[in-house]
């Protein structure tokens, strides 16, 4: 973790970019090796790396030769390394992270929303109260958890709406009776399966067909999954067929492969609106007007 926030820093200052993969496998054969000959395993250090940065450095020979130096300042000046003053030392530090603190990204944060202003002073205190990583796996969850509850709002779940320049717009479609078309816009994971469930809950469904559409559906996980079979059960229940409409070829994939296309049926899940209405006819027993036949 440390090696790669060095990274990161080092990119912000140097304005290059690293290899993430390359760096840890670097990182773990050097460790392997390190411990056969009875070393310490090592990590990329931040205040070296932006010192190294700061002087110019701009090779992976900066490294080594920081490697090299150290070697000699241990076999030949330890006697008097050891005579310097920490607080001396400490100064230095002191000037290096500031130097790296980057406050004017600091001080764009503060203006940025609440919930990015929190993981900030969390993971800021965390750094000087307890240590870096501690820091960083709390910093991570818990802009996780905030992204989460930023998507499930984002999401939504609601009846198709009228929309006069939509050419797939249902309100250019002849619907047969007994029928309702509902729409989801966003990604369908745990945190956005109860509103699922709620809106069309709330609904007034009718007894004959229910499209759904799922155009603008990214994304789907094992509980959006059985949120759909849980729907498909509760309208089997009442005599309504579910339609699915517009699903991605990657989600249809999820479907087969968890047998939802089986128990949905292949005919009830198609690419488009039309075609969705066309079966959404032939359900409730009615003929397609020509408009929407193709």
């Amino acid at each position: 973790i440390e090696s790669l926030l060095s990274a990161v820093i080092a990119d912000s200052m140097s304005g290059d970019r690293h290899k993430s993969n390359t760096e840890l496998v670097a990182q773990g054969a050097a460790n392997i090796a390190s411990v056969m000959f009875g070393g310490i395993a090592a990590t990329g250090a931040i205040a070296r790396t932006a010192t190294n940065i700061k002087a110019k450095a701009f090779s992976p020979v900066s490294g080594i030769m920081h490697a090299v130096w150290l070697a000699l300042f241990l076999a030949i000046l330890a006697p008097f390394i050891v005579k310097v003053p920490l607080a001396v030392l400490s100064g230095v530090l002191m000037v290096i992270a500031w130097n790296m603190s980057e406050i004017r990204h600091i001080r764009s944060i503060m203006r940025s929303p609440r919930p990015d202003r929190i993981v900030l002073f969390v993971t800021f205190t965390l750094t000087v109260l307890v240590d870096l990583n501690f820091a960083v796996q709390v910093g991570i969850s818990l802009a996780s958890i905030l992204f989460i509850a930023k998507i499930t709002n984002v999401t939504e779940v609601r009846e198709s709406v009228v929309d006069g320049y939509d050419k797939d717009a249902t309100d250019k479609k002849t619907l047969p009776q007994d029928t309702v078309v509902y729409e989801i816009m966003g990604p369908l994971f745990f945190g956005i399966t109860d509103k699922l469930k709620d809106t069309l809950k709330l609904a007034k469904l009718p007894p004959k067909a229910l499209i759904l559409r799922m155009r603008n559906v990214p994304m789907i996980d094992a509980a959006g999954i059985h949120a759909i079979e849980e729907l498909l059960h509760g309208l089997k229940s009442k005599g309504v067929t579910l339609i699915l409409s517009g699903v991605k070829p990657e989600i249809r994939h999820f479907f087969d492969k968890t047998g939802l296309t089986e128990r949905i049926g292949e005919a009830n899940i198609v690419p488009h609106i039309d075609e969705a209405i066309i079966r959404a006819y032939e359900v409730v027993g009615q003929e397609a007007p020509m408009c929407i036949i193709r």
